[in-house]
Formats: C-alpha cells, structure tokens, sequence
C-alpha cells in the first residue's frame, strides 16, 4: 500500500470496496486520494417517480443540490419536552434524500430516523438485511417523553433500488409513510364542498416575530406548523462521503427550530462543525445558556471529518436566537487538518 495513502484513507477505500466491488483495490485507493471534482449529477425524473413510488410518498427534489428527501415525520408520537406538549416538526420528523455520487456511477442514501428504544433494534437487522449499513445511533434530546433515539442509515446503489431496500427496512415500521397517521390538524378531502374553511391552530408566523429572528440569525428561515426553522448549510467547504457531495440537503446543516411563542419559546437544533469547532461551538453555546445535548458523528468515512453537536434552551424567542448566531459565527474559522484552503460548493 502506498506510504501516503492515510490509515482513514485505507477504512475509506475498504467502506467504498464494499459499495463496488467492480473496482480493484488499486483503483479504489485511486478514487479516495483524488476525490472526484465537478458537479453532481442531477436525478432524472424518472429516478424522482421511482424514489416516490418505493416509499409512497412524494418527495422534494432540490436542483441545486441535486438531492431528492422524503420527510418521514413521526406523526403517531404525542412529544413533551418536561412536561409540555411540543410538535413533531421541532425535531421528531426524520427524512430520506437520495443523490448520485460525483461521478455519476452510483447512488447514495442517507437517512436520520425517528425511533422509540424498542423500535432501534428491530430497524438495525432490518436494514442490515436489505444491504444498508448504520452510520450512527444517539439522541438528540434531553427531556423528552418518550425518550427517542436517532438512527442515520445510509447505502450505495441506484436511486430506485435504494428507495425499494429502505422501504422494505421500513415496511413493519411506524416510520413508512403508509403506516402513518395524517397529521393533526390536515383538511380532510372533500370534493365539492366550497364552504370557507374553519381557521387552524396558530403558525410560526403568527407565534414568532420573523423578521426579529431573521434580523439576529442572519438568515431567512421557513415556518412548519407551529414552529420556525433555520438550515445553515456549510458553503465554506466541500465535505466528501464515499464519492458523494454532503451538502445541506443531505444532511450536511446547521439548524434551528423554534416552538412556543415568541416571549416564552423552546429552541432545540444541530450544529455541523469540524473537529477544531466543537469547543468554541460548545463555548459560544453554554456563554448564552444553552444546552449542550450531545456531541458525535453522524456519517462515517467523511472528509473533511464532521461532528454534530445538539443543543436546546428555554427563553424569549429573540434571546435563544442570539445564542444561535453565537454557535454559527464559530464555524468557518478552523481548517480541518490537510486541507489546503476552504472549498466552495
């Protein structure tokens, strides 16, 4: 083996060897010491159909990114953090995106998914079964009731053939959509009836002051229900998984959301950091009163290596918001080690 190639750069090719084993080791090693540049290609429609078709449910497909995710909200759950109702769009809805790899060989799918302590087992021999590997298992919050935890399921392959096995993991799950409920407060279909529908419960846009909390975070966020969220890719860097760009839409992101109202608000999010990152991170969080949850990796042969860190707070909207921004304002500043410059999506 070549003396340059690194001891990670070796579990990279092996984990990549796994994913095509049309390829010698040669070639492999290849591949992981000159990553592939350009583009990723897009999905086609047809991969789009298929993707929807498999997990019956549509998706969104972000051209940009070239990334199609399914939500896989957890609707069936009734979530209290201390004691206090919460909504399943503050941090117990998971997903599933699918994207090609840079050169437009394969395929990738990464998943983060809602379970209950029991449901985690079962779900690992499943996706084991269908040829997919975990990438991770934690929480990401203190407090809550019931407790749940976080499993990141990941694979290469084509995109259909992706979505069939992560569907098949799913079938005797909560989490396929066909095993879940509507969600609270979703208009029933009524075919020709044209009376004025009755006013729904309060959204974010209502319970929060918007431009308020834009104004301090810096950024524009989106209203889901009864929260507001904000997704802060990381456009300083190029983070690379076995040949695959991770960029926000598959999973690679900053967030935060907010429920409650704005003078009596939760925040509960995800921070996205290099090794060199955690502890000013941490710093920036704990100097504004926030929690610090947890701490880890949720992908795996990385490069760049990224951590996750998870935090939560009580407060006025505007205060926890603050400590946010503190968080973000730490990235961008470290290099991870090797890397020759930031790079730009």
């Amino acid at each position: 083996m070549n003396d340059s190639i690194s001891r990670r750069d070796a579990l990279r090719a092996t984990a990549l060897l796994g994913a095509t084993s049309l390829l010698s080791l040669d070639d492999t090693l290849a591949a992981v010491s000159a990553p592939p540049k350009g583009k990723t290609p897009a999905l086609s429609a047809a991969d789009q159909a298929a993707i929807d078709a498999a997990l019956g449910k549509k998706g969104t497909y972000n051209e940009a990114q070239a990334t199609h995710l399914v939500g896989l909200p957890r609707n069936d759950l009734k979530m209290k953090i201390k004691g206090e109702p919460v909504p399943i769009a503050f941090g117990f809805g998971g997903w599933v995106a699918i994207k090609h790899t840079l050169d437009g060989k394969s395929a990738m799918l990464m998943s983060d998914t809602v379970l209950l302590q029991e449901e985690v087992n079962p779900l690992i021999s499943a996706a084991l079964a269908q040829g997919l590997e975990i990438g991770a298992v934690h929480n990401h919050f203190f407090y809550e009731e019931p407790r749940i935890f976080y499993m990141h399921i990941h694979g290469m392959g084509s995109p259909a053939e992706l979505a069939q096995k992560f569907a098949a993991a799913l079938k005797d799950s909560k989490l396929l959509p066909a095993n879940q409920p509507q969600p609270a407060g979703a208009p029933a279909a009524a075919a020709g009836n044209n009376a004025t529908p009755a006013a729904g419960p309060p959204t974010g846009k209502e319970l929060f002051n918007l431009p308020a909390l834009d104004k301090i975070t810096g950024k524009q966020g989106t209203v889901n229900g009864p929260t507001y969220k904000y997704t802060v890719g990381r456009d300083d860097l190029q983070s690379l998984m076995m040949g695959t760009e991770m960029t926000a839409a598959i999973g690679l992101n900053s967030w935060a959301a907010f429920a409650g109202k704005q003078a009596d608000a939760h925040i509960a999010g995800d921070i996205a950091m290099l090794e060199a990152e955690v502890n000013p991170v941490i710093k920036a969080l704990r100097a504004h009163n926030l929690e610090v949850v947890a701490v880890h990796n949720h992908m795996l042969f990385d490069e760049p290596r990224m951590m996750f860190l998870h935090y939560y707070g009580r407060g006025p909207a505007a205060q926890l918001a603050t400590g946010f921004r503190a968080a973000l304002d730490q990235l961008g500043k470290a290099k991870a080690p090797g890397m020759k410059g930031a790079m730009k999506h």
